[in-house]
């Protein structure tokens, strides 16, 4: 009974480590302070990293305590966050996608973080490319927790398997790569193996996975800072989308999960646009994977992604404490450890370059993929109306993949619908 009570204290305090970083002695000191952070990290692997190192800060700053809060996947976070935010009980700190910037400053929601950035060493050690998901009208109003970027993973044994000895580079080669993969194993007439996996819905995850398309066909979402969906290139990259889902290569996934590698675990689909966030997760598996670049259409292109810390107005005392938590998220210590446990790509200078890291890519050579992309990587639209964008581009995508228009027709839809609000 003893040994058992013991390993149910041991279990506990385990736990209590890695889900809320909580130390028992903290809750007697009266100079503590709180500060909580909305989060949606995915996949779980990557939520206990997260988690270990928020734990790891609160061990080491006696007056801060990080409660960071799992909310959910960012499409429904959207909402908890603005009805936080109006009803003025945010949280202390947010991760998010940056492009949220604008609808929280327009509610003068956010705390400026220039005047302690601009003073700080830290400054200097952040990845320059970074700097334009930071800032709006000549404020920074965030940090990034990590970078990355999409390219299209895909199986070796099943290319091998379909005789396919060169990767694409090219759209073209995309379709007839895909058609060559896709197959039906059982003879019942029905495919069993699809060429490449497709992202589904409205949601911000569906735009990223089809934005660097887009941008490589010469596509574009503004003009002169107002909508412009109805171009060339934004169309050529829709009608890639619905070309292969009517050539019967493209397997969907269900709305909104585009992310999930599920299929792509199973055989089920033998390519798929995700990126180095997942290779905790598939090094977990016994499954092979490659990856290769973005194919082109007229140009290379590749998406910033990766999320950033935001401070809500609070007290002076709570956003202090959360600045803190920032030093140490862009700090060496924090970015290699991320990076090394996650895949996602650092942002320090320092953490890119450390021994440990060039160890890293050296046994992972996947990643120089990821690395080589960011040279021509281009960040989303930061604007205060970005995800009515957002929301209206992912409209099109959905009715472009589904059918129910042609990718002209739901562009132009989308794009009436854009004009409006923003004329409004």
């Amino acid at each position: 009974m003893r040994l058992y009570i013991v390993r149910v204290f041991i279990y506990f305090i385990i736990l209590c480590s890695l889900v809320t970083g909580c130390q028992s002695s903290s809750d007697n000191n009266p100079n503590l302070t709180k500060v909580t952070l909305w989060h949606g990290i995915n996949p779980l692997e990557n939520r206990i990293v997260f988690n270990q190192l928020v734990a790891r800060f609160n061990q080491t700053h006696d007056n801060i305590q990080v409660e960071a809060l799992y909310i959910g996947q960012p499409d429904s976070q959207l909402p908890k966050i603005l009805a936080a935010t109006v009803s003025e009980q945010p949280p202390d700190m947010l991760w998010f996608v940056p492009q949220i910037t604008g609808e929280l400053t327009q509610l003068g929601a956010l705390f400026p973080l220039e005047n302690w950035l601009n003073k700080s060493p830290i400054k200097a050690e952040i990845d320059p490319a970074m700097f334009d998901s930071m800032e709006l009208d000549g404020h920074i109003f965030s940090v990034p927790l990590a970078t990355n970027n999409a390219a299209i993973f895909y199986r070796p044994s099943l290319f091998a398997e379909a005789g396919i000895k060169n990767l694409p580079q090219n759209w073209q080669q995309l379709k007839q790569v895909a058609k060559q993969l896709t197959t039906d194993l059982n003879g019942d007439g029905i495919n069993d193996r699809y060429g490449i996996f497709l992202s589904l819905g409205k949601g911000e995850w569906t735009v990223f996975a089809w934005l660097p398309f887009i941008y490589s066909a010469g596509g574009k979402l503004l003009a002169e800072n107002q909508p412009n969906l109805v171009n060339p290139g934004t169309i050529e990259a829709l009608q890639l989308g619905a070309d292969l889902v009517k050539d019967g290569v493209a397997m969907l996934s269900a709305p909104e999960r585009g992310y999930e590698l599920d299929s792509f675990l199973s055989g089920k689909a033998a390519m798929q646009v995700t990126g180095p966030w997942t290779l905790g997760q598939l090094q977990q598996t016994d499954t092979d994977y490659g990856v290769f670049p973005i194919p082109v259409s007229q140009e290379k292109a590749a998406v910033v992604g990766g999320e950033n810390l935001f401070v809500f107005k609070t007290t002076s005392q709570r956003e202090q404490a959360a600045i803190k938590f920032l030093e140490y998220v862009l700090s060496e210590e924090f970015q290699t450890t991320w990076a090394l446990k996650t895949g996602y790509l650092p942002i320090n200078l320092k953490s890119q370059q450390s021994p440990d890291y060039q160890k890293f890519v050296r046994e992972n050579p996947v990643i120089n993929v990821f690395l080589e992309q960011m040279q021509w990587a281009r960040s989303r639209p930061i604007i205060p109306k970005y995800t009515r964008l957002s929301e209206n581009l992912g409209r099109a995508i959905e009715a472009s993949l589904l059918g129910e228009k042609t990718p002209a027709e739901a562009l132009a839809q989308s794009q009436k619908r854009l004009e409006l609000i923003f004329n409004k």
